[in-house]
């Protein structure tokens, strides 16, 4: 049982990707909540990003690392201007269910 504790291998770190990602999954799809939802992308980018990083070292190619950096960015700038659109439409209808909101199709 420590064996596996102290030798943590690659599998470890895709398990875990894996674990994240379908936590993410499970938030966009069954959260109405659109604060919720932009937390479970970020869970799905960085489940991305540590399956990157595991396969770029199994690789031994370090240049994935540059990537993941690039996506943590992306990542980033994606969540201010979720959260911007998620504040101004919480001022204009005090609701940022994402059933109720219609006014983005028109």
């Amino acid at each position: 049982m420590s064996d596996v504790v102290w030798n943590i291998g690659y599998g470890h770190f895709l398990v875990l990707a894996a674990v994240l990602f379908l936590i993410g999954v499970a938030g966009v799809l069954l959260r109405r909540n659109a604060l919720i939802v932009l937390m479970s992308v970020e869970l799905m980018l960085n489940a991305a990003n540590v399956t990157l990083l595991a396969f770029s070292r199994m690789w031994g190619d370090l240049s994935a690392h540059t990537f993941a950096l690039i996506v943590i960015a992306v990542a980033a700038a994606e969540a201010a201007v979720g959260l911007a659109i998620v504040v101004a439409v919480f001022r204009g209808r005090r609701n940022v269910d994402v059933d109720r909101l219609t006014t983005l199709r028109h």
